[in-house]
């Protein structure tokens, strides 16, 4: 259940709309051309749209991301100094379908002033998943299907190429590599999930954000919390879940590094009760990458050890 933005903005967003209102009647500085020795300034939203924006742009940009490893952005909040940066941007890049349901309004009123993308909604609808939970609005956990992510490279190259024409030929070249990348990360992906028995291709994460991972590599999944962590679960999610764990044989569920585990482990308790021992397999990066430097700190390596965990966990 997505819930009403208004009532959950940040103290500063009123001040914030005034400073929007007020800059509009002059020249917003991401219409200005830049001048050689200017970089574009990119925000983004999420760690992993950063790495897209950054492997793209290079050393050619200076990109900066709202949201760092551990945030959920399902529940995160701007503050002042949030909507001082994004005032800053040449270009916003933001995930969209709802990922960042607490910012929705502030990206409205910023588009009129400025470029604001919503990477996953320039995606075509066929090839979103849809929830049953949330009819009529689309899974944003795009990034967890690597070819799918790889359709955002193209959408971040074209807003950088419009505004800084000059380095065009750089932007495609590095988007060209990039891409290479991505299709041999989505191979080495397929070759070891395909290691997993069959029986064994079952993903129980705290929240529902796996989808599109299971619907491209073939695992099913099942999460406690719906595909925002906004949403909550009953009792009877809870016992169905704990039914379904034992009637598998499963052997060990996972927790989320953006994710309190708490919840995780109340179906281990519920596991225990029953007489089915089941363990955290281990900690899966789902809407944030890791630490800055870390393998997993930009998002080949963060698919890289998700992958990873889960195959030693469930093989």
């Amino acid at each position: 259940m997505y819930v009403k933005l208004k009532k959950h903005l940040c103290p500063y967003f009123f001040l914030f709309l005034a400073a929007i209102s007020v800059s509009a009647c002059s020249q917003d500085a991401s219409k200005k051309e830049l001048s050689n020795a200017e970089k574009p300034f990119i925000v983004t939203t999420t760690g992993m749209l950063a790495d897209l924006a950054q492997n793209i742009g290079k050393d050619s940009v200076n990109v900066k991301a709202l949201m760092g490893p551990g945030v959920d952005p399902h529940l995160f909040k701007a503050t002042q100094g949030d909507l001082a940066t994004l005032r800053q941007a040449n270009i916003i890049f933001y995930n969209g379908l709802h990922l960042e349901g607490k910012m929705g309004e502030i990206f409205e009123k910023l588009a009129r002033l400025k470029t604001v993308i919503a990477v996953a909604e320039r995606i075509p609808e066929e090839r979103l998943f849809e929830n049953a939970d949330y009819q009529g609005n689309y899974d944003p956990h795009i990034w967890f299907d690597v070819a799918l992510w790889s359709e955002g490279i193209a959408v971040v190259r074209d807003q950088l190429i419009e505004l800084d024409s000059a380095s065009a030929s750089y932007y495609t070249q590095n988007a060209e590599a990039y891409l290479k990348e991505l299709t041999a990360l989505d191979i080495k992906v397929r070759e070891q999930l395909a290691q997993l028995p069959e029986s064994q291709r079952i993903l129980i994460t705290a929240h529902d954000a796996f989808n599109y991972f299971g619907r491209a590599y073939g695992i099913e999944v099942r999460g406690l919390q719906g595909i925002s962590t906004l949403s909550e679960f009953g009792l009877r999610d809870r016992v169905e879940l704990v039914d379904f764990i034992i009637e598998k044989k499963i052997k060990a569920i996972f927790v989320e590094t953006s994710v309190s585990k708490k919840n995780i482990e109340s179906i281990i308790e519920g596991c225990m009760q029953k007489g089915h021992q089941v363990r955290i397999g281990g900690s899966l990066y789902s809407d944030a990458m890791g630490e800055e430097g870390s393998p997993s700190g930009n998002y080949i390596g963060m698919v890289k050890a998700n992958v990873e965990t889960i195959v030693s966990s469930l093989e």
